[in-house]
């Protein structure tokens, strides 16, 4: 077939295909009916009013008891003391866990360090939340306390240095709230993406969608080791008596 009537022929049966293509293309640009997508329809949630939680969510901590928790890590009885609306560890009391486990989340807690201030750097009002029981988010006192960037309040420990620090003054309520994604991993178990979390400190933005290194250590480079897909909220008993109230959960 000679190059004239090749060209003919393609002419002949795709035309018709080039001119629809050409028509959609021109209604998805006029048409503002073509990029409206009515599929699927969010669900409808109560969103909460105040310090109440939305509707959806779990919620870990009543104002009450610790109906939801157990100590870390035996699952045994908590021995953490509920008192005002608010609990906290006392001496030898040992971390809380919840009973249940989460993968991918949003989580509001607020939490308190003593009025009275005692001690300096990684000695005042020291905790953590760690999420999967190994990815922590620091609880410190550092309204005018310097310790090591990545370990004060808000960083991801020994990870990320918090963008600003948007502590309050020592005895105030202060509030993170959380965005969670667990890593993923192949059939082999090797992690195909990273952990990540975005952090909120009194409405402040402090962590942005940050990729985790693996877990949380004190000494040496982090790690990734094997974990289920959904692993217990933990809290840390420091021996400093920071108090925590208002904990709700919502899986992602």
């Amino acid at each position: 077939m000679s190059d004239s009537r090749r060209s003919s022929f393609i002419r002949l049966a795709f035309g018709p295909l080039l001119v629809a293509s050409t028509a959609a293309t021109l209604q998805a640009q006029t048409d503002p009916r073509a990029t409206e997508v009515w599929e699927p329809v969010p669900r409808v949630i109560t969103p909460g009013i105040g310090t109440a939680a939305p509707s959806d969510a779990i919620v870990l901590f009543n104002g009450t008891d610790l109906s939801q928790w157990v100590r870390a890590p035996e699952g045994t009885t908590p021995r953490w003391k509920v008192e005002d609306g608010a609990f906290m560890p006392v001496r030898g009391s040992g971390g809380l866990r919840t009973k249940q486990s989460f993968g991918d989340c949003q989580l509001h807690i607020e939490w308190r360090t003593p009025a009275v201030v005692s001690g300096e750097g990684q000695g005042r009002g020291n905790s953590g939340v760690f999420l999967m029981e190994r990815y922590e988010v620091q609880v410190l006192d550092s309204y005018d306390n310097r310790t090591y960037s990545n370990g004060q309040a808000a960083s991801l420990y020994k990870q990320a240095i918090p963008l600003v620090n948007a502590s309050r003054k020592p005895g105030e309520w202060q509030s993170f709230d959380i965005v969670f994604r667990a890593p993923r991993r192949d059939a082999a178990g090797n992690v195909t993406s990273p952990a990540i979390v975005t952090v909120f400190h009194n409405g402040v933005l402090v962590q942005d969608h940050v990729a985790l290194k693996g877990n949380t250590v004190y000494t040496g480079q982090p790690f990734y080791e094997k974990h289920g897909d959904k692993e217990p909220i933990m809290l840390q008993d420091h021996g400093n008596p920071v108090a925590f109230r208002n904990v709700w959960i919502r899986e992602l």
